[in-house]
């Protein structure tokens, strides 16, 4: 019973460590080892076993002989990668060979250097060379490295705009170069122009005989001649053929009336007319292409006109004629090619085929020949003759541009001399281009240099810089008095300098209106005005913002039921601000104008009495009341005795409102 209740499925663990062997040389997996191992003993009873006996495998054993065996495991010799025979490596490389930067290696005693020329490398890796430089940098190296790179940025940047600043004064000066020169060329062709006129006046008055002509002359000169007769002839034949499409084609003379160069380039019969919707043939068709025109002419059956007849029978003539059906502008059309726009289905059907598209409208038109020579013709020379309108064209634009080059360029900076075409029309002469040059100190300036004068002025004008501007404003206008003999120039200039004096003017007196209440600010103000020439302009803004500002502070005035205070405030707002308004005049204008300030203040006088009256008129005449309002606004109206003016009589309530 004892050893039944003593059986357990758990092993005891033994407090003895188990033995590990030391490692073998396993040389051959077949082989066994013919040493013995000693005998072991598991207990008292038991004898030794021999080694040639199987000793009995345990749990975890081959797991633990495998492990020794893994970590036991030795390579006897390496192998030779150095052998003669073995195979070539790949061209290709197998990594991108990253640049070699020399970067300088700090030490911890010297401070760092910024290295230009490492920054400046294309191939430069930011983070590789602030880990190579600053790698064993101290926190004040670090400091003056960061100052010396911020310093080196800020130069780099100033640098750039030197660069930029010089670069835009050498374009600048070398576009007013080359406009001299072009002009100086312009002027040098219509002199050379005047003088080979003059030369042929001459020569044909004189009636000298020509110089005998060389073989080169000669030469020449006969081919001038049969380019000229070649020319003749062929105005001849186009006016032949256009003559001949009138003949033929009723009607077409009044598409296609006469001018010169107009000529017939290709005409094809055999065309059919297709509905665009169910590609049945409508009718025939005739295509006549000319140099600057499409028509298309369609075939009717001629009448038989009885007076025609002879012995009963009619004079034989075509049975069908040509009618001019529609006409068009090749550069109003453009003709499709169908068979390119078709699928391989409908291909063969459009071989022949060509869409004719003027705006909203569409025409279908397909060769009657089985061959595509006379589609392949007619797109070509439709293309040729609408490359060459559009080359004359573009050619007549330009001419036209370059005479009125001037007149825009003029007309589109200055929207004021739009007005003046004969000073435009002027400017855009030949001949009067070349003599518009003005003595400057000494120096001959042609307009050019009243453009940059004015560019400068505009400047001036949008920083507002008021005292050059009006400086810039004089100069240029003293300068226009002295062009006597010019008056082309003159007036040029008095257009452009008057366009900007107003816009000046306008931004002065807005400063005016602002700073109205400053005796300093509206004395420059005034200055600036008087000297641009717009002293009643001065004078009627200063007036009329001091008359706002009346306004404005008398409303202010609240009426609390005590009429007395009332008036008290009134008086003092009224003639507190005529009394400054009537100082600051009289320091900004001459006393010849003095009158106008005097009519201001006599007015808002009256505009004083009719208050005071709507404010007594419930008041008793010689009342206390009465009279202490009325002393009170006599004694503010002396205020105004200071500036020289005496309204203390003038301050009154009419008997009839009392």
């Amino acid at each position: 019973m004892e050893d039944k209740k003593g059986f357990s499925l758990r092993q005891k663990k033994s407090s003895r460590r188990p033995a590990i062997s030391g490692p073998r040389q396993l040389s051959s997996q077949s082989t066994t080892s013919t040493s013995q191992a000693p005998p072991r003993v598991n207990g008292l009873n038991e004898k030794p076993t021999n080694a040639n006996t199987e000793r009995p495998s345990r749990p975890g054993e081959k797991t633990a002989d495998l492990i020794k065996r893994r970590y036991s495991t030795r390579f006897a010799q390496l192998p030779d990668f150095n052998q003669a025979d073995a195979p070539p490596l790949p061209n290709g490389p197998l990594q991108a060979e990253s640049p070699k930067l020399n970067l300088p290696v700090p030490g911890p005693a010297h401070s760092l250097d910024v290295d230009v020329a490492a920054l400046k490398d294309p191939h430069l890796d930011p983070e590789k060379y602030a880990t190579t430089v600053l790698a064993e940098a101290s926190d004040q190296q670090l400091r003056e490295y960061q100052t010396n790179l911020r310093q080196l940025k800020n130069r780099a940047s100033t640098d750039l705009q030197q660069n930029v600043f010089q670069n835009r004064t050498q374009f600048i000066k070398i576009s007013k170069d080359a406009e001299k020169l072009n002009n100086e060329m312009r002027s040098l062709r219509c002199q050379l122009s005047e003088v080979s006129t003059s030369v042929s006046n001459l020569m044909s008055r004189a009636n000298i005989p020509e110089s005998r002509p060389t073989p080169d002359d000669m030469a020449t000169r006969s081919r001038k001649q049969a380019n000229r007769s070649s020319r003749a002839d062929l105005e001849t034949l186009w006016n032949t053929q256009l003559h001949g499409l009138w003949k033929n084609v009723e009607g077409s003379q009044k598409y296609l009336p006469a001018i010169p160069g107009r000529h017939v380039i290709s005409e094809q019969s055999r065309w059919l007319e297709l509905d665009a919707a169910t590609w049945r043939v409508k009718k025939r068709a005739h295509i006549i292409l000319l140099n600057d025109h499409l028509m298309v002419a369609t075939e009717l059956k001629r009448r038989v006109d009885p007076s025609t007849m002879t012995d009963g029978e009619p004079e034989k003539k075509p049975s069908t004629k040509l009618v001019a059906e529609r006409c068009w502008p090749l550069q109003d059309i453009d003709i499709l090619d169908l068979a390119s726009m078709a699928n391989m289905r409908e291909k063969h059907e459009m071989a022949n085929a060509i869409n004719i598209r003027c705006g909203h409208e569409s025409f279908t038109y397909r060769s009657d020949r089985s061959s595509i020579s006379d589609k392949a013709k007619l797109l070509s020379d439709f293309r040729t003759a609408s490359e060459e309108i559009r080359r004359t064209l573009r050619a007549n634009t330009e001419t036209s541009a370059k005479g009125k080059e001037p007149m825009n360029h003029y007309a589109a900076r200055d929207p004021a001399l739009a007005q003046k075409t004969d000073l435009l029309r002027s400017l855009s002469s030949r001949k009067n281009r070349p003599e518009i040059l003005i003595d400057v100190d000494g120096k001959q300036r042609n307009l050019r240099w009243v453009e940059g004068q004015i560019d400068e002025l505009d400047i001036e004008i949008a920083l507002q810089h008021f005292e050059d501007a009006v400086r810039h404003v004089e100069k240029l206008r003293k300068l226009a008095r002295g062009l006597k003999g010019n008056a082309m120039a003159q007036e040029l200039i008095d257009a452009k300098v008057d366009g900007r004096a107003n816009k000046l003017a306008d931004l002065v007196v807005q400063r005016l209106v602002d700073t109205h209440s400053f005796s300093t600010a509206t004395q420059t103000n005034i200055a600036w005005l008087v000297r641009l020439g717009f002293d009643d302009r001065a004078r009627e803004s200063f007036l009329q913002a001091r008359s706002e500002a009346i306004t404005k502070q008398a409303r202010q005035c609240i009426f609390e039921g005590d009429l007395r205070d009332y008036i008290f405030q009134v008086s003092f707002v009224y003639f507190t601000l005529m009394k400054n308004t009537v100082s600051i005049f009289q320091q900004c204008f001459p006393p010849l104008v003095m009158s106008a300030c005097v009519k201001w203040a006599k007015e808002h006088l009256d505009g004083f009495n009719v208050i005071l009256s709507r404010q007594l008129s419930s008041v008793q005449r010689g009342s206390p009341t009465w009279n202490e309002c009325m002393d009170q606004a006599k004694e503010h109206a002396m205020m105004v005795n200071e500036v020289g003016l005496d309204f203390k009589e003038l301050v009154r309530v009419p008997e009839e409102d009392s």
